[in-house]
């Protein structure tokens, strides 16, 4: 910025309030930073007081200079879940409550906000924004692919598409341009089986997709490389579109000054992380270990946690398991263990809570992740280069699963099955039949993401671009 008396650009940053979203967000909140813009990082007061209450973050976040972190009421009761399946509450909670805070917020800050970034799903921010006069940016923290799904809805509503006609979860989806012979029911998301087009989900995305194109522009945490034909479609919706993933990586050589992702990273984690699991590690050989996570939001029954755990056994392979304490429907599964899986984990595998888990991806015991593929976890396996087995919980999982196995070949899409035979198959094809071809293919893919960040890579170049379009924005603001 020329003139030496300017206030830097204040950015206000709302995230979609779960791990995943807040975890990449709070990423391109401190890269940002990094570049000299002033941050205001407003979360929701549920998921700060969990944040603050498992991480370093409010000391982390003093060495970034006009760096603040902040919190708002999403108007639902203190004991409410605030689960994936109960999100449309949290959701009309928000715009009625969170609304009209969020401008008095804004109104009332010490200092003028330069423009907004915000959850692309939480589209009473545009509003706010447009009320004040201030420039909005959507981010969307899942995958391109899932988004052109979601874009397309309206076109496979009325191609006949949705509802489905019978049961067949294989037959074709050729209403999706771009993806012609590639997607069956199955790999949509899971909500397009509800057999009703007033499910809430189909009308919120419809109303997104009709939304996105009204901020000034779109930041994606994806890698123009990793899809690139997909993105080419969403740009004929959002023409200003910022490729600048994977934003933890980005972060990590940043922070580095080099291109290569350092093997520990600061937590972002609202769960309490077990970090005994990579001394644990420590002590397994080399690519002996498939990491198990299906996230912060997936559950599972009794009865498939036994399936899972029988296959895995059965396949001798050694294994890192993050099972959550809310994460097995009914509670308390430790009581039903069958003694032989109980002796089996005790000799080759290992249990936590939770798991510092771009820490765990990047250890050099790990050879394979069987993981709900979310969006993050994707991109950290890609980048750590590790092959995974997708079972794909909700939302953009089952689009993410489908192009893991066939279209970049970086794993086995496990999507709708869980019975222990397929489970064992499927480890022993990653970990030992199939390995070598796996990590030829995920070198080759984590070299391309790895080429991304560097000057002249592609989400180099867009994360500069962004910067120097909200310092622009700044210079054209009277408080600039």
């Amino acid at each position: 910025m020329d003139d030496q008396g300017a206030l830097p650009p204040h950015v206000l940053i709302f995230p979609l309030p779960f791990q995943g979203p807040v975890n990449s967000t709070l990423k391109l909140a401190e890269l940002l930073s990094l570049s000299g813009l002033h941050i205001t990082f407003l979360l929701t007061d549920f998921i700060h007081t969990r944040l603050v209450r498992h991480t370093n973050i409010n000391s982390r976040l003093e060495t970034y200079p006009g760096f603040r972190l902040e919190s708002i009421s999403d108007g639902l009761p203190e004991d409410h879940p605030r689960s994936g399946e109960r999100f449309m509450e949290m959701l009309d909670s928000m715009r009625a409550v969170t609304k009209p805070l969020l401008k008095e917020y804004i109104l009332a800050s010490g200092r003028p906000v330069t423009c907004i970034i915000a959850d692309g799903i939480l589209g009473f921010t545009c509003d706010v924004a447009n009320e004040i006069g201030i420039p909005i940016f959507y981010c969307r923290t899942l995958s391109a692919c899932c988004l052109w799904v979601l874009f397309c809805l309206p076109k496979l509503i009325e191609a006949g598409v949705l509802p489905f006609k019978g049961d067949d979860l294989d037959a074709p989806i050729t209403s999706v341009p771009g993806m012609e012979g590639l997607l069956r029911r199955r790999d949509l998301p899971a909500f397009c089986r509800s057999g009703d087009l007033s499910n809430p989900n189909i009308q919120l995305f419809k109303t997104e997709i009709q939304e996105l194109p009204r901020a000034h522009g779109l930041i994606l945490n994806t890698i123009e490389d990793l899809e690139g034909p997909v993105l080419s479609y969403i740009r004929a919706h959002c023409p200003n579109l910022y490729t600048i993933g994977p934003l933890h990586a980005q972060l990590k050589s940043k922070l580095s000054g080099t291109t290569t992702p350092s093997s520990t990273s600061s937590s972002n984690s609202i769960w309490k992380e077990d970090r005994s699991c990579i001394t644990w590690l420590d002590s397994q050989p080399s690519k002996s270990v498939i990491y198990i996570s299906f996230g912060s939001l997936a559950v599972i029954t009794k009865d498939q946690q036994i399936e899972f755990w029988r296959g895995v056994v059965c396949s001798g392979t050694r294994f890192l398991w993050v099972i959550r304490p809310d994460s097995i429907v009914g509670g308390d599964w430790e009581s039903n263990i069958p003694t032989e899986l109980s002796l089996a984990t005790k000799e080759r595998g290992y249990i936590v809570g939770w798991a510092p888990q771009e820490e765990v991806l990047a250890h050099a015991a790990i050879g394979g992740f069987l993981t709900h593929s979310g969006w993050n976890s994707t991109l950290e396996s890609l980048m750590e280069r590790v092959p995974m087995i997708c079972w794909p919980y909700f939302l953009d999982q089952h689009v993410n699963s489908r192009f893991v196995g066939e279209v970049w070949k970086l794993g086995l899409d496990m999507k709708d099955k869980c019975d222990r035979d397929t489970v064992e198959k499927m480890v022993k094809d990653l970990m030992e039949a199939r390995k070598d071809d796996f990590i030829r293919v995920t070198n080759e893919m984590g070299e391309l993401a790895r080429k991304s960040m560097g000057e002249g890579g592609s989400s180099y170049y867009n994360l500069d671009r962004l910067i120097k379009d909200i310092e622009l924005m700044n210079a054209r603001s009277p408080h600039g």
